[in-house]
């Protein structure tokens, strides 16, 4: 199979490296120095090139931003039964363009990231796919994620908005209040270092991801759980509360088992 990535940003080298032993793989990117450390891969920097190359399989890497507008400069030189798909952790706008862009798709969310988590080692992480998409598109993606021992789910398009706002927008909004209120420590204690590692990997991803995450129209709902939460939380230790303090620690641990 001849497979097309767009994009030679982190995850763009990352499926370019994972499948280029296996299959014919060529990455496209507008800027030609992002090619410099791509390996065992054919490197285009000209539309004509991709035109050429045929391909049967498109994975658009590129950042939530420039998904659509990725999509919409290369469709004009792929094969008629060239699947189309998108790795992006947001979906909007997706439903709507494959609905009308004549090609097959597959629409997939690696829940995991080069920030976090260690690509050479993915056996506790997470993948969706969409049930939305095409059969062959779903092979592929199930198989490849299965080889990598990644745990795997289903969802609509719908389902995975849902999730996302529940997933990612909670740990992004706590960490970002966290961030926000933070203070430098002189002898900061283990925990508040481990936060502190996670805000700051937070804040080295891409803004515009950041906040088309947190603009998920299911976010402000999970916002205001944490907002009741806290509140009850600041009764209890404003009032010194020990019963329903301890009340409260054991619905967190609960919740965590």
């Amino acid at each position: 199979m001849k497979i097309l990535i767009l994009g030679a940003g982190k995850m763009g080298t990352f499926f370019s490296d994972l499948l280029s032993f296996d299959l014919e793989v060529a990455i496209y990117d507008i800027d030609p120095r992002r090619l410099r450390y791509t390996f065992n891969t054919l490197r285009f920097s000209s539309l004509e090139e991709v035109r050429d190359f045929e391909p049967e399989l498109v994975i658009n890497a590129a950042t939530v931003k420039y998904t659509i507008p990725a999509f919409e400069q290369v469709l004009p030189y792929l094969p008629a039964d060239c699947i189309i798909s998108d790795i992006a952790s947001v979906k909007t706008g997706l439903p709507e363009f494959y609905a009308q862009c004549g090609h097959p798709f597959v629409s997939t969310h690696p829940m995991f990231g080069p920030t976090f988590a260690s690509l050479s080692n993915l056996s506790n992480e997470n993948a969706i796919i969409i049930t939305e998409s095409s059969d062959k598109g779903k092979k592929f993606f199930r198989d490849l994620y299965n080889s990598l021992h990644l745990h795997i789910e289903e969802y609509s398009f719908e389902e995975h908005d849902t999730t996302i706002a529940y997933s990612l927008s909670i740990p992004f909004a706590s960490t970002l209040v966290f961030g926000s209120i933070m203070k430098h420590q002189d002898a900061p204690g283990t925990t508040f270092k481990r936060h502190l590692a996670i805000a700051q990997g937070l804040m080295s991803e891409d803004d515009f991801l950041l906040s088309e995450i947190l603009f998920n129209p299911n976010t402000p709902e999970q916002l205001k759980q944490i907002q009741q939460k806290l509140e009850e939380l600041r009764l209890i230790i404003e009032r010194r509360d020990s019963t329903a303090m301890k009340e409260f620690l054991e619905e967190v641990r609960h919740n965590i088992k």
